[in-house]
């Protein structure tokens, strides 16, 4: 749970230092210009400058990207010290798959990391390294929840309670299932043209509400160029590269996402607050009805008010918030006894009690 915790400070670290322009506030990596910390003192900053003609020292845009830098470590030895533990403790039942897969994904991430600097903030680099990120804390998410199954499993022979909850077996979900996973693709590919958008400094091409720039539907908007995932590398991404039309595209398009998972979640969300109301399920939905309402309204804030920094994290971190309680929803429907018919009868509640216990 603090490895996750801490995934989310690691994923607003890196927003903070994308939208204050210190993407390449140190251009080489791990260190910055050669050292551990930013250089700042006369001598080192001579040094420096030595080093990197092009790229001159700049201690207010180095210190967020170092910052970024050093939590990211810190997360990696979290990470690394899950999996050590888990395969140490192994033949106790502790998961070791998932660990040591999230292990080998943190050094991925590192990678993209690396190449994040070395290729200029490149789009698609930048792209999937903030994907990176949420997929990071989407599976210390999973971790957590299956350590927190394991634990229950075990605690009635310390003597806890071990009765189900009430009514629960008498839910029919088993036809949701493909809807939420159909959710989840969705919140997972709106992040995406979150980071697209982003990586693209797409976020102010549209100023005004509900139009964009004045026009429903903009006509000069260019797809071809915006969403180009061909496009060379370099020489420097740093405020973007894309023309005006492109970068239009790629903000209307987030918006239409932003609509689409809107609507595609209230329905299925009012949908099953029917069959769910009156049980802990219901607390669940309220907690992904809440998340979204937040998020769309950080959104409309962004655009509102010029993309303020603290608005525009939020809306970063909510976003990762979406992620989690839609895989939250998703793992308690699993979770969740279900009868084959429609309606469960008397017998079946006692039948899946029985079954539970």
């Amino acid at each position: 749970m603090a490895a996750a915790f801490f995934a989310v400070v690691v994923i607003m670290l890196g927003a903070w230092t994308r939208l204050v322009h210190a993407g390449l506030g140190c251009p080489d990596w791990p260190g910055c210009y050669g050292f551990l910390t930013v250089p700042q003192d006369e001598a080192r900053m001579a040094i420096a400058n030595a080093r990197f003609p092009d790229t001159p020292v700049d201690v207010e845009k180095g210190w967020p990207e170092m910052i970024h830098r050093y939590a990211a470590g810190i997360l990696g030895l979290i990470v690394f010290g899950l999996a050590g533990y888990a395969v140490r403790h192994r033949r106790e039942g502790l998961p070791v798959k998932l660990p040591l897969f999230i292990a080998a994904f943190i050094l991925l991430q590192g990678a993209f990391g690396m190449w994040t600097v070395t290729l200029k903030l490149w789009p698609q680099v930048v792209a999937l390294h903030l994907l990176g990120g949420f997929t990071t804390l989407s599976l210390l998410t999973l971790l957590t929840l299956r350590l927190r199954r394991l634990a229950r499993a075990e605690a009635p022979q310390a003597g806890q309670d071990e009765s189900p909850p009430a009514h629960s077996a008498a839910i029919s979900l088993r036809g949701f299932r493909p809807w939420l996973y159909g959710g989840l693709v969705l919140v997972v590919m709106q992040i995406a043209l979150g980071a697209w958008t982003a990586a693209n400094y797409a976020a102010v091409a549209c100023t005004d509400l509900p139009t964009c720039q004045g026009e429903w539907w903009p006509a000069d908007m260019d797809f071809q160029h915006g969403f180009d995932i061909t496009q060379q590398v370099g020489p420097n991404y740093l405020g973007g590269q894309l023309t005006a039309d492109g970068r239009v595209a790629i903000h209307v398009t987030h918006r239409v996402g932003a609509l689409v998972v809107l609507g595609y979640f209230t329905v299925l969300l009012m949908m099953l607050w029917r069959r769910v109301k009156g049980t802990p399920m219901v607390w669940h939905l309220a907690l992904v009805a809440t998340v979204l309402t937040l998020q769309i309204l950080l959104g409309l804030a962004n655009v509102i008010f010029h993309i303020p920094l603290s608005v525009a994290i939020a809306h970063n971190a909510m976003g990762a918030g979406l992620l989690l309680t839609v895989i939250n929803l998703i793992w308690r429907l699993h979770r969740v006894p279900v009868s084959l018919s429609g309606r469960a009868t008397e017998n079946t509640i006692m039948n899946d009690r029985e079954v539970t216990a």
